[in-house]
């Protein structure tokens, strides 16, 4: 029996799967092309200094994942960092709208690459967009609700052949890299780099869905942290050999032209119309891949909230059998879909960017003020949350600039998640 049990639990190979897949999905696909817009030839740059944050929250969520092992994650780290009831709950419906923001942002890139690869022109495109994107999340709807190895094993094969396509697209492409197209390197300013860091930092967002998965994972305290730091580590070299390439061989016209598949197009000059296809295939299966990570780590969340009286007693319904938390599936799915067909790509992304900065902030501010019981530094906590918030920052004043619709609308989700709270838990008064 125990052996068994034992064998549907996670690998440490399909737990960094699940953290790499939860990051190289949409961001590096789908958004690429905004980065290289605002921080031009410094773009793998940006991409560095995201990775440089998420490196040093996720060792606060490795320290805080091993002091308090729960499926909860974030949401009970803030329980046991902060006396007030309130902030936990509202960390814990920032993280579940943040989430539903990142798989739209997936199932966006799904449906635009597939799309981009079916060839079809305008009205169309769109049609065919909106159904490719409704229909990837249903799809791993159905394999999150027939079983936890299912979700653990098709990830692993799934992450596994994106990883190889991308990093045969970044080996052959360096040596047809122009020089003129990577300087001078800050051909946009150092503004444009934290700006272009700050809009896609949702790119790094994957990771800190590690933790959930605790107790269906092997050898925890061995593999949390292994798999956190492996998954960034991995993740943060992707990135940056992706994009020297990309912005080494498309022009500023083309990027404009084709930002929301800039990097298929990037494939075209050294690997021809195969290159775009195989790019495009990649795209598919890094979204794919994403979404699976994202909903199998969420509904885990929810369930945990739904037993602390944080969410409807509905997010909390599990099958007898395995334990599956089947209504929380349905309804983040629900709501995903929803979300992903009336958004548009910068408001997807400079909400989901905005929402996991705000949220990262949190975590090592929790880190640091837990730091006795963790038995850690205050410094590394510290660099994280001032990191945290000077990107949140950059991103608001990118957003106040020059993207005011996406700030009305962040705004607007914010004031319904505050209010969802205060209502839900039937408290007049934050204090």
């Amino acid at each position: 029996m125990s052996d068994t049990v034992q064998s549907e639990k996670l690998s440490l190979n399909e737990v960094i799967a699940m953290g790499v897949g939860g990051m190289v999905g949409g961001g590096i696909f789908s958004v690429l092309g905004l980065a290289i817009l605002l921080a031009g030839h410094a773009a793998p740059i940006a991409f560095a200094l995201c990775g440089l944050i998420a490196m040093i929250t996720g060792l606060s969520y490795a320290r805080l994942g091993l002091a308090f092992q729960s499926a909860g994650g974030s949401f009970t780290y803030l329980e046991h960092a902060f006396k007030h009831p309130n902030i936990a709950g509202l960390g814990g419906w920032l993280l579940l709208v943040g989430y539903i923001g990142t798989m739209s942002l997936y199932a966006f890139t799904f449906g635009v690459y597939g799309t981009a690869m079916f060839g079809l022109g305008q009205p169309a495109n769109i049609a065919m967009q909106h159904l490719l994107e409704s229909l990837v999340i249903l799809a791993f709807l159905a394999i999150n609700l027939y079983g936890v190895k299912a979700s653990g094993s098709s990830e692993l094969i799934i992450v596994t052949i994106k990883i190889l396509i991308l990093l045969l697209f970044a080996i052959v492409g360096l040596f047809y890299a122009r020089a003129d197209h990577l300087l001078p390197v800050f051909n946009e300013g150092l503004n444009g780099v934290l700006m272009g860091a700050a809009l896609i930092f949702v790119a790094y967002e994957g990771f800190e869905l590690i933790p959930n998965t605790m107790n269906e994972m092997k050898d925890p305290q061995t593999n949390l942290l292994k798999a956190i730091v492996w998954s960034i580590a991995i993740t943060i070299v992707v990135y940056v050999l992706v994009s020297i390439v990309a912005v080494g061989n498309l022009l500023p016209d083309q990027i404009n032209q084709y930002k929301e598949y800039a990097l298929a197009v990037a494939a075209k000059p050294f690997l021809g119309e195969a290159g775009f296809m195989l790019i495009g295939l990649a795209a598919l299966f890094s979204a794919s891949s994403a979404i699976n990570a994202t909903l199998f780590g969420t509904a885990r969340l929810s369930m945990v909230m739904a037993k602390e009286h944080r969410l409807p007693s509905a997010f909390g319904f599990r099958r007898q059998s395995n334990h599956i938390p089947w209504a929380a599936l349905l309804i983040i799915s629900f709501v995903t879909l929803l979300f992903v067909n009336l958004a548009n790509l910068n408001i997807i992304s400079s909400f989901s960017s905005s929402t996991f900065l705000l949220i990262f902030a949190l975590i090592n501010l929790s880190a640091w003020r837990l730091r006795k019981k963790l038995k850690i530094s205050q410094t590394l906590p510290i660099i994280g949350m001032i990191l945290s918030l000077a990107s949140w920052f950059a991103l608001i004043v990118y957003l106040w600039q020059s993207r005011p619709a996406s700030l009305v609308w962040i705004a607007g989700i914010y004031m319904l998640v505050i209010g969802a709270e205060l209502l839900f838990s039937q408290r007049r008064f934050i204090f």
